[in-house]
């Protein structure tokens, strides 16, 4: 397949993404008719529901680009960075065809004039930054590397250079690759200014710190529960927003931190533990049991359940390390699968029989009782920036902000607990490289990160040039140490009780 067929799509590649259990209608087309058993031609071939769909303008599917999209290493990838990275091909393909090119066609010269019209180009009214560009490039090199190595192209368009990195590792960096990358574009907030946040955010209190009067805020302990569990656990979004009710810890009394598990479908890399305090526990089991609880009831009802396609009753679950579902759909399919490998569309589609009717797995619940997009968490944090603005609290959260910051309130935790467990004396506090280590390599772990590289220039950005003297001296409590660290690093923000 090459550039040149019939333009019948207006000079655009379009993306889509499989479903499952869409109904097809009958009797209209016989082309449309040949599309009744989608579902299981899909099955066949290992087709998972939200692989991308790329179609290009002469309306094709290209057979090796609809491989790449779901056996190659693309297969692998978080399910964000699948849809980030087909959108950039999308995008690309789009800009070869205004060529009269096709996909496989590209050469160097296109993404050098690709790069200067996306980042620099007065004709492109959304230019883009150096952390965009460097991701995109990334999605470029992903699927030309492919392409080349199983013998579609002779060479990437992605030219390439080796350089020696501190360790003298060698690796491949491509010659387009930005210099004004942001290592990060999040602030951390300190534990007071967070709650400050909250409660005028979410909440809605004044910023005297009381009840407004009229508000009328009805998710108001979904959105603080939610919220808190970001930020006292260091989840990210996606794993934070996805959990099902079955994979909420089990508060017992006496404890002050719970353990959970992130499953794997829903988590960046692999499965990891997390962990999460006893207050952020507490509201978490409020909210299933007021908010979530009314929502539910209200769905029932009208009737929401018994209309929405593609649900899964679950009929058991397994207990043991490896919890397993057994379910049965609306057309009498039977299933079993391990929870930890169901992904986020179909954590929204897993339902129980209570005693009133069907009721969501998925802990979060829209006001309409509708398990919530993950993504949709954004905006409420948007909306919670816009009111603290409205009351003179210009802080700025969103759900990453959360696990930054609860990475720089962990590493000051663990490096004053570790300091007080080997009884170290202020002159030996200059010497701690080994509890250095040990403490950012804790907080690797309860971020799940891979590198602790990552943890200690991103997460921890803000550490870099203090001396950890400074974080140990003196017992004050963790909001007047961590206002000691805002104090050095504008992107610390922290409102002292005066300005509160």
């Amino acid at each position: 397949m090459e550039s040149g067929a019939c333009d019948l799509l207006g000079g655009e590649w379009l993306l889509y993404w499989t479903a499952r259990d869409v109904p097809v209608p009958r009797g209209f087309l016989p082309q449309l008719d040949q599309w009744a058993t989608i579902d299981s031609r899909e099955r066949a071939l290992s087709i998972d529901p939200g692989t991308p769909i790329l179609i290009d303008p002469a309306g094709r599917i290209d057979p090796r680009l609809a491989y790449f999209l779901r056996r190659s290493r693309f297969g692998f990838l978080a399910e964000e960075t699948k849809h980030a990275y087909a959108k950039d091909y999308r995008l690309f393909f789009t800009f070869l065809h205004q060529r009269e090119k096709y996909w496989n066609q590209a050469d160097y010269e296109d993404i050098d004039d690709y790069e200067s019209w996306r980042r620099r180009s007065e004709d492109n009214p959304r230019r883009i930054g150096g952390s965009k560009w460097a991701r995109e490039l990334a999605a470029f090199k992903l699927l030309y590397g492919w392409a080349v190595a199983v013998g579609h192209i002779d060479r990437s368009p992605v030219l390439t250079h080796t350089v020696r990195l501190r360790d003298g590792t060698m690796v491949e960096v491509a010659n387009n690759q930005p210099k004004d990358v942001r290592v990060s574009n999040v602030k951390w907030l300190t534990p007071r200014t967070y709650r400050l946040w909250r409660d005028i955010g979410l909440r809605g209190y004044t910023a005297a710190g009381l009840p407004q009067v009229g508000w009328r805020g009805r998710n108001d302990g979904r959105n603080a529960a939610f919220a808190d569990l970001l930020f006292d656990s260091g989840l990210r979004l996606r794993e934070g927003g996805c959990l099902l009710t079955v994979e909420v810890p089990h508060a017992l009394s006496g404890q002050v931190y719970y353990e959970g598990t992130v499953a794997a479908a829903i988590a960046k890399r692999r499965e990891r533990m997390f962990y999460v305090s006893a207050s952020a526990l507490a509201g978490v089991t409020t909210y299933m049991a007021t908010t979530r609880r009314a929502a539910i009831r209200r769905a029932q009802r009208r009737g929401r359940y018994d209309r929405l396609r593609g649900v899964r009753v679950v009929t058991r679950i397994s207990d043991g390390k490896d919890c397993r579902i057994g379910w049965e759909d609306r057309l009498g399919r039977r299933g079993e699968e391990a929870i930890r490998l169901i992904g986020e569309r179909g954590r929204r589609l897993l339902f129980i029989e209570g005693s009133s009717g069907l009721e969501p797995l998925a802990l979060w619940l829209t006001e309409g009782g509708m398990p919530m997009d993950y993504r949709s968490w954004e905006a409420v944090f948007r909306s919670a920036n816009r009111r603290c603005a409205r009351f003179g609290k210009p802080i700025v959260a969103s759900p990453h902000t959360c696990r930054h910051s609860f990475a720089l309130k962990m590493l000051v935790t663990l490096h004053r607990a570790l300091d007080r467990r080997f009884g170290l004396s202020r002159e030996e506090r200059d010497d701690l490289r080994k509890v250095y280590g040990d403490a950012f390599a804790l907080v690797k772990d309860l971020l799940g990160h891979r590198s602790e590289q990552t943890t200690r220039e991103t997460y921890l950005e803000p550490l870099n040039g203090i001396r950890l003297a400074t974080m140990l001296e003196g017992s004050e409590d963790l909001d007047t140490v961590l206002a000691r660290v805002a104090a050095s690093s504008r992107r610390v923000m922290d409102l002292g009780e005066d300005e509160q």
